[in-house]
């Protein structure tokens, strides 16, 4: 290899230049992109990324930065061992697409993963909480409960139909929801 690098890229065949160009300008862009979104600067939208659906589609920036840098690379290797054209192509395509399914695949898991944060009390039912607040006997009024409930100790009205007020500090298991919004709870 010579030390003048005109020389050595003059001695490359048409395809190492090809992928050494493909390989550096979307490896630029890529690293481009991390400190934009590191900073801050970068909310999605130019990729068609608004929303959790789009957020795994094929077609995106993303995807495209992705498959090209690691087939640019990949081609090189490929091409540096010598599998010759054919062969380092299909290598390229194989490992650009195998990342992009890669990218796929981990962002609509991170989609399942979302949630509103919208509480839905029916998640409470069968967790034990305590009595925050006395809880009056057969359902004569409301009392306050803290249960752990999607990830958080809330606190959250209660009822109960238990024969006697529920003190301040007894444990208590969530029975049913009433109106959507009240808990039925017992000690039993």
């Amino acid at each position: 290899m010579s030390s003048d690098p005109s020389t050595w890229w003059e001695a490359l065949p048409t395809l190492a230049k090809s992928l050494w160009a493909i390989a550096l300008f979307f490896s630029l862009l890529f690293v481009l992109r991390t400190v934009i979104k590191f900073f801050g600067g970068d909310n999605d939208i130019h990729d068609g990324d608004v929303d959790g659906y789009n957020s795994y589609r094929f077609f995106t920036i993303k995807n495209v930065v992705a498959f090209f840098t690691l087939f640019g690379w990949t081609g090189l290797a490929a091409v540096q061992v010598g599998w010759g054209t054919a062969g380092s192509l299909i290598a390229a395509v194989i490992a650009g697409s195998a990342m992009v399914a890669l990218m796929m695949f981990l962002m609509r898991k991170a989609a399942g993963r979302k949630h509103s944060g919208t509480l839905d009390l029916r998640n409470a039912i069968g967790l034990t909480g305590q009595a925050y607040l006395p809880i009056p006997a057969v359902r004569t009024g409301t009392g306050k409960v803290h249960v752990k409930v999607q990830g958080g100790v809330k606190e959250l009205d209660a009822m109960t139909d238990d024969s006697a007020t529920i003190p301040t500090g007894a444990l208590v298991q969530v029975t049913k929801v009433i109106n959507g919004r009240i808990l039925l709870v017992s000690t039993r």
